[in-house]
């Protein structure tokens, strides 16, 4: 199903919608974290999409020009995203990154994430950030979710969907139906997709308050019936009267080579923070568009379909460029390709229910420089990551309508049709 028809399928209110939604390949994955450990190595791993500007510190007054690449499909875009790392822990104590997988209708990018920036279904006057601008969505130390009151926003800004294969099991909205507030505690024969929603009202003052979320929140108001935030109506609150684009991420997590499964009812995967709930996952935002170009794509960017080449206030780039942009890892640790004895950092399992704690005591790295080039990849091989045989990987889009990626693929998957705009290896 092309991405056009998908969205049909789930927009079942009566209002204009308006969107864009575009690939962001992976620049590094790094123990780093300038929002909430600026200066300094952070506590556990990150996934980076962006700008190659990312750094141990961004300075507040960040200058997208210091940037030479991105690996968004917007040029314009030269902010930073980033997301706690999925792992998956062997029977034997040890744990191997997981890698990530382009989502659908994306093209084929180095693995990844994919942004969606969503206007309001009301028609409401949305103000793009401005420079400066960061937030938070989520709580690493979070294990459980008594603490959050039922239908409402933050109920379901952080959620996972359970893929069979092929993506099936998709249906509904982001964050709606079958996804759960949890890590899937099923085998996921497609895959795992994280789906996280920011806050999108401000309150039209604080560019960064210590606690880098106190200055946004989310529409206030009970869910609609199916419990998605995707095209919330609701209003701000009167504390937070500024509307935002709502940030919208999806990464898409390749469980489907971890068959060794728990024979206790648990389930494998736990995040880097050394969260096996999914309670604690989170995501970091460093606003970083050129000029006005943000608020230009959302005055005029009203395509339902939210298709890059339906933006053309915006610079479209090739797989190839997206591809291109990358950053060397500049901490002297292993975090991937091989089973690791213990998470990257000092970050023991922690199950909950009560908060997590800070390790006390911790010998790993805190410094960087040294890295040996044997270390120095931005990721893993993600599965469909594009081979200099410009050959797409299985499940990557190998046609349709107005792509202009690879049309043959990697032995020994061929191409299918699965309609005029979207076909797959498989």
């Amino acid at each position: 199903m092309h991405w056009r028809s998908l969205l049909s399928v789930v927009l079942v209110t009566p209002f204009s919608h308006a969107l864009i939604r575009f690939p962001c390949s992976q620049l590094v994955t790094e123990r780093f974290d300038p929002l909430v450990t600026p200066g300094i190595v952070s506590p556990h791993l990150h996934q980076i999409i962006g700008a190659n500007a990312f750094n141990l510190s961004i300075p507040s007054a960040y200058d997208p020009a210091t940037a030479s690449c991105t690996t968004c499909r917007f040029k314009e875009d030269k902010s930073n995203y980033w997301t706690a790392v999925l792992y998956f822990k062997h029977p034997n104590g040890t744990f191997m990154r997981v890698p990530q997988m382009a989502n659908q209708y994306v093209g084929s990018p180095n693995g990844g994430m994919t942004v969606y920036y969503i206007q309001p279904p009301n028609g409401a006057k949305v103000t793009s950030f401005p420079r400066g601008f960061r937030m938070i969505s989520g709580d690493p130390f979070i294990r459980n979710n008594t603490w959050i009151p039922p239908n409402t926003a933050v109920s379901r800004a952080l959620t996972f969907r359970c893929f069979s294969d092929n993506f099936g099991n998709n249906n509904g909205s982001p964050g709606a139906g079958t996804d759960t507030v949890n890590l899937p505690k099923q085998k996921c024969t497609g895959g795992i997709r994280s789906n996280i929603y920011f806050p999108s009202c401000w309150d039209g003052v604080t560019l960064d308050p210590p606690d880098h979320h106190s200055h946004v929140a989310y529409p206030e108001g009970p869910l609609p019936s199916d419990g998605s935030l995707f095209f919330n109506a609701n209003p701000c609150p009167s504390s937070h009267p500024v509307r935002l684009p709502m940030i919208f991420m999806e990464t898409v997590w390749d469980t489907r080579q971890f068959n060794m499964w728990p024979t206790d009812g648990s389930q494998p995967f736990v995040y880097s923070m050394g969260d096996p709930t999914g309670y604690g996952q989170h995501a970091d935002y460093v606003f970083g568009w050129e000029g006005d170009s943000l608020q230009r794509a959302m005055d005029t960017c009203t395509d339902i379909s939210g298709v890059p080449d339906s933006c053309k206030a915006l610079t479209v780039q090739t797989d190839a460029q997206i591809n291109s942009c990358k950053q060397a890892v500049q901490v002297n640790e292993v975090t991937e390709g091989q089973y690791l004895p213990r998470l990257p950092g000092c970050n023991p399992v922690q199950p909950g229910p009560a908060r997590a704690t800070m390790f006390s005591t911790c010998d790993a790295v805190s410094t960087t420089g040294g890295v040996p080039s044997s270390t120095a990849t931005a990721a893993p091989p993600p599965t469909t990551s594009m081979p200099s045989s410009a050959q797409a990987a299985h499940y990557a889009q190998c046609g349709g309508k107005n792509y202009n990626g690879p049309t043959s693929c990697q032995a020994p998957y061929t191409c299918k049709y699965s309609n005029d705009y979207y076909s797959q290896c498989l």
